[in-house]
């Protein structure tokens, strides 16, 4: 018996780094999965190839409001899922205050409706479907360590700005409908070992530089975030609503 069976959990961004772990992870705790994807889904079926028979695999353009709400009606089609993890988001390395205007323009449309607009559309989708059924749910918003102590990399100043804003509303959601059954966490990862943080990393002194700065002496591995994930989708912890978990492996403590 999994600690997830019989639940359904939406992951966006489920194709590689941290959506694919909690995908994985969240299969492998007996769930049953709705795995978002933008172009990769080799990378969704990779993430899912643990239980495929208990995944269904969607893809969506996070940039098109109209595919986002194309992809909720498809990934509750047969039901409302009990778990919404908002993990999707775009970080580029280009676009700061030094760039030229055009670029900072195009670079914070993009950031603004992949990284907002779109987890914040299925947040609103999820609230009202779970309110108007008249049953508990949960978000697990998926943030980062940048959206309290800003970035180092001037590239990623949309990135730093709109993943604060997500996080934000996911608080939001916490403090108006815990009287719903509705929670709502906050997971803060530090550096993480993905691709976008070694494409970060390159901006800023690159991956070795960035190691020697932290306590652990090694990036947090996906596997980590997605077993907490998993502990927060359970509901053993509800007076966690709410909560900022930080795991950054004590390299920012407040």
């Amino acid at each position: 018996m999994g600690t997830l069976d019989g639940k359904r959990v939406v992951v966006t961004g489920a194709s590689k780094g941290i959506g694919a772990a909690i995908a994985t992870a969240m299969l492998e705790a007996g769930a049953r999965v709705i795995a978002h994807y933008g172009a990769d889904r080799a990378g969704a079926e990779a993430a899912t190839a643990v239980a495929p028979d208990r995944a269904h695999l969607i893809a969506a353009d996070f940039g098109d409001m109209a595919a986002v709400d194309a992809f909720w009606a498809s990934a509750t089609a047969d039901g409302l899922p009990d778990v919404v993890v908002n993990n999707a988001a775009i970080m580029r390395q280009a676009g700061g205050i030094a760039d030229d205007a055009a670029l900072w323009d195009e670079v914070w449309d993009e950031s603004w409706r992949v990284n907002v607009l779109a987890p914040a559309r299925l947040i609103r989708h999820a609230v009202r479907g779970w309110t108007a059924a008249g049953r508990p749910g949960a978000l697990v918003g998926i943030g980062s360590w940048v959206t309290t102590r800003g970035t180092a990399n001037p590239g990623a100043i949309a990135y730093s700005a709109t993943k604060a804003a997500i996080a934000a509303a996911t608080k939001t959601v916490a403090r108006n409908h815990a009287k719903d059954g509705i929670l709502a966490y906050l997971i803060s990862p530090g550096v993480v070992a993905t691709q976008m943080s070694v494409e970060s990393a390159a901006r800023t002194g690159g991956a070795a530089a960035i190691t020697a700065q932290l306590p652990m002496g090694e990036w947090v591995p996906p596997a980590e975030i997605a077993a907490l994930a998993v502990f927060l989708a359970e509901g053993r912890a509800r007076h966690l609503t709410g909560a900022t978990l930080d795991i950054n492996g004590a390299a920012y403590i407040r």
